[in-house]
């Protein structure tokens, strides 16, 4: 008998046929002697309704508010579900966050769970009950209900996989697994059997928007075994695993990218210490999260200094560079708004030479300019113009061999 926890996400129970088809895989489980925790997304497009509905009432609505309205879609898809498992003679409970105390911190549409009280879940799984959790949700002390960002239903599931010590968490979505690459841009793009926990934390926090990256932090701090698997086809998906590949393993194993990328750089500013907090000090006040950075070497007293940002953030990040550029005599300010960063990512670059080499001379032989560079212990990103983005992507797709399982290439 294994304790599973399950995860389905907005296209996953997105009308009531597709919340049956649930219902029967949850059914079928049970019966067969699992005990199963199941946390449910608000159906496909729920939250930009309720979204929708609060712009209309209010432009710049209470931050507490919209997570009290946010919270309802996945309260409809927990008590659907439950609902559909009791016609089929499953016996089921639906709860929201509050009731399975998912304790939060109060920083309303972006919370971090603090702790979960398993007490009552585990009541029920004696019971032999199904338990359906409607995930994204949580409380802080006072009470207030809290929500956990976009793709927060994931951290829940999880969290709540943490807490049980469940022997699977399983992230039902649309896709059947992790790819090297998005097939919609590579269609040669191969899906992997298993990912280790690093990996997976880069390809998502680089642009793979399969799993929420807090989820997958939380999964590798408490050994949570997690695997991405298709609502609509049957498979075996991918495992997020812990241990380190096998040799003859690819030494790449994704090509993630983000479009939303915008950069700026700052010209002639004095090169002196204090100059850069000055600059980041102003960026971090207005809640601008900064990606890359660099720095030219100093001529003349003078530096500059380029970053990116999201590009949802250009336009404030530019206001704010041009009144520390009048502060600190700088020459110029200039920016960009139409870039792309793709990413190379693997375990294997640990013990291999001349990844950086294979990844710059397949964009060089596309023509393609590197703007900017990246690198940590598991993965290069570049900054390019994005209308390099696909040439880029299947470029490097290609240049590491990703098409191809590691068995036919050894």
């Amino acid at each position: 008998m294994a304790l599973i926890v399950q995860k389905y996400g907005g296209t996953s129970v997105a009308d009531t046929e597709r919340i049956n088809a649930v219902a029967d895989r949850v059914a079928r489980m049970r019966a067969a002697g699992d005990l199963m925790v199941v946390v449910v997304s608000a159906m496909s497009g729920e939250t930009d309704r309720l979204l929708k509905l609060a712009t209309e009432v209010d432009d710049n609505p209470l931050a507490r508010e919209l997570d009290v309205l946010l919270a309802t879609g996945e309260q409809e898809t927990a008590a659907l579900l439950s609902m559909a498992l009791h016609q089929r003679n499953c016996d089921a409970r639906s709860y929201m966050g509050h009731q399975v105390h998912i304790l939060t911190d109060n920083i309303h549409g972006k919370a971090r769970i603090r702790g979960i009280d398993g007490d009552r879940v585990r009541k029920d799984l004696d019971r032999g009950r199904v338990v359906v959790i409607a995930g994204f949700q949580g409380v802080d002390e006072e009470g207030n209900i809290t929500t956990l960002g976009r793709g927060g239903s994931d951290t829940t599931a999880v969290a709540m996989s943490a807490a049980l010590k469940a022997d699977e968490c399983q992230i039902y979505t649309d896709v059947d697994g992790i790819y090297t690459a998005d097939p919609r841009i590579v269609p040669e793009a191969r899906r992997l059997d298993r990912v280790t926990v690093e990996e997976m934390l880069e390809l998502a926090s680089l642009g793979a928007k399969i799993l929420q990256t807090r989820s997958v932090q939380f999964a590798g701090k408490y050994k949570v075994p997690l695997r991405v698997l298709s609502s609509f086809e049957v498979g075996p998906g991918t495992l997020i695993s812990y241990e380190e590949k096998k040799m003859e393993e690819a030494v790449i194993s994704g090509i993630a990218f983000t479009r939303d990328e915008a950069k700026l750089t700052i010209l002639g500013v004095p090169d002196q210490p204090g100059v850069a907090y000055k600059l980041f000090d102003d960026i971090a006040a207005a809640a601008i999260e900064v990606d890359m950075i660099v720095q030219n070497v100093g001529a003349d007293g003078l530096t500059d200094v380029t970053f990116t940002v999201q590009r949802a953030d250009y336009a404030k990040a530019m206001n704010i560079l041009k009144k520390v550029a009048e502060e600190l005599s700088a020459q110029e300010v200039k920016g960009d708004d139409k870039i792309v960063k793709i990413s190379v990512v693997g375990v294997g670059m640990r013990s291999h030479a001349g990844i950086a080499s294979t990844m710059f001379q397949a964009l060089a032989q596309e023509g393609i300019n590197i703007q900017m560079i990246s690198t940590s212990e598991i993965k290069i990103s570049v900054v390019v113009d994005e209308k390099y983005l696909e040439l880029g992507v299947r470029a490097l797709h290609t240049a590491f061999g990703l098409e191809k399982s590691p068995e036919s290439s050894t």
